[in-house]
């Protein structure tokens, strides 16, 4: 149990380093629009651009103070150090829970263990200043209570659970219902929690489930715009682009999963496979409900024509317990080829945190994209500066111009009718003229202006980053 722990501090340290990296990935998004709601004071609205994402704010809520005590400049570390509290709280759900279900602290521990070291947890997906870390230590964590209020007959888990909810949804999406949905259906088909779920406090406290969501769409404008994007988003995942590629979809996309979600995954299907299971299951009813919840949430996404591992993120310590629940009966040779794995993909994640994505960052994207806002922010100086371009690249670029001058308001959508500025674009918009081209890695950039902003003397025309 020692070295498990040690591992298990090993793992959570090397979250550390990831907290300086370069902005990745659309994190621009979670910056921006909490720099942009903490200066304009808004707290309902979560906005890129000055303009409504129409997602919910839970995300930002929680970035704020955090940014406020550090410095504002230091918004990214905040972000992403939120998100690397998610991802730990909802190994300590697992903990937790597994606590509960098995009454062992040894496999607890191990179970975490083998959660935290899930490649695409451990190495990128848990540290990113997404929401998604958020999203699934709440979703999780609601459909952790639910399960020991069914097992332990209490109310006030199951209000816990409920809650837990409630902020899942604020933080992003209507899919945590479904998750939660289906640990209820699974646990309503046991006759010992049945009784207990259905019970009238019981369903009293599932009926406050719907509080938070009336109240969100009442409090902000446009409530329609709200709910129906974010429905579009998950009936986005339903369209279908060719059926050779759908079909192919259902073929690998279990390999790719498990690939992901390795060691912990490939481990127990390895034991599986040679048949070296060979103690009996002690609580076969839990160990059959985590599988059940686990397969039935990963269902949909596996047979829905798009979707990308993150959207799993709330049911990956569901797939870690089943895979360490078969690796611990496995006894203990498996148990510790188990641990050498773990070990390895830690010091992989340090390796790729140390080195490796560093490396990347100051050659391919990272510190270019710091480099670029600056020779924009030289070439704007005191002219208007729009945004209007919402790919990721952008968004780094004017995350670090918001930075660069917290003290001014930051940079917004244009106008209908600006007529003096520069706008950073996509495209030429036949209207502006191109003060300027940059090429930040393999990506094109527009620096448009108009009225008197392109009178100003060009200190380039195209630059490389």
């Amino acid at each position: 149990m020692q070295r498990t722990i040690f591992l298990l501090a090993l793992a959570a340290a090397s979250f550390i380093p990831t907290l300086w990296f370069y902005t990745v990935g659309e994190e621009g998004i979670y910056t921006i629009s909490s720099m942009e709601m903490w200066h304009h004071n808004n707290w309902l609205v979560q906005t890129l651009y000055g303009l409504d994402l129409h997602r919910p704010p839970l995300m930002n809520w929680l970035v704020m103070p955090v940014a406020s005590l550090l410095g504002w400049s230091h918004v990214l570390l905040a972000t992403r150090a939120v998100s690397i509290l998610a991802t730990l709280g909802m190994t300590a759900w697992l903990y937790l829970l597994s606590h509960r279900l098995f009454d062992d602290k040894k496999f607890a521990c191990f179970a975490a263990l083998a959660c935290l070291s899930l490649a695409d947890l451990l190495i990128y997906r848990g540290w990113l200043a997404y929401t998604d870390p958020t999203f699934a230590f709440f979703t999780f964590g609601s459909m952790a209570c639910l399960w020991i209020a069914a097992i332990e007959r209490r109310h006030g888990w199951l209000l816990a659970s409920v809650v837990m909810l409630s902020c899942a949804l604020l933080s992003k999406a209507f899919t945590a219902y479904l998750f939660y949905g289906t640990a209820v259906m699974v646990l309503l088909w046991q006759q010992p929690q049945r009784r207990f779920l259905l019970s009238p406090a019981s369903l009293l406290i599932f009926s406050l489930a719907l509080i938070a969501p009336l109240a969100w769409f009442k409090s902000i404008p446009q409530v329609s715009g709200h709910s129906s994007s974010m429905l579009g988003e998950i009936l986005l995942k339903l369209s279908a682009g060719s059926w050779l590629g759908y079909f192919s979809r259902l073929l690998t996309y279990p390999v790719e999963t498990a690939i992901w979600l390795s060691p912990t995954t490939l481990v127990a299907c390895y034991l599986l496979f040679r048949k070296r299971i060979n103690q009996v299951e002690s609580a076969p009813l839990h160990f059959r409900a985590a599988t059940s919840i686990a397969a039935l949430c990963i269902l949909p996404y596996w047979l829905a024509p798009q979707g990308g591992i993150r959207y799993l993120l709330p049911v990956y310590p569901l797939i870690a317990l089943v895979g360490a629940r078969i690796i611990w009966r496995a006894g203990a040779p498996a148990q510790t080829l188990a641990l050498r794995w773990f070990s390895a993909t830690i010091a992989l994640k340090f390796l790729f945190a140390l080195a490796l994505f560093p490396y990347y960052q100051s050659h391919f994207r990272g510190e270019n994209y710091v480099i670029a806002a600056h020779d924009i922010m030289k070439q704007t100086a005191g002219y208007p500066l729009y945004a209007e371009d919402t790919r990721s690249l952008t968004e780094s670029i004017v995350s670090e111009i918001d930075l660069q001058r917290l003290a001014k308001a930051p940079v917004l959508a244009p106008p209908a009718d600006w007529d003096n500025g520069f706008l950073l674009a996509m495209m030429p918009d036949g209207t502006s003229q191109i003060y300027s081209k940059l090429r930040v890695a393999n990506d094109d950039l527009y620096l448009l202006c108009r009225g008197t902003a392109c009178t100003v003397p060009q200190i380039m025309h195209t630059q490389n980053y």
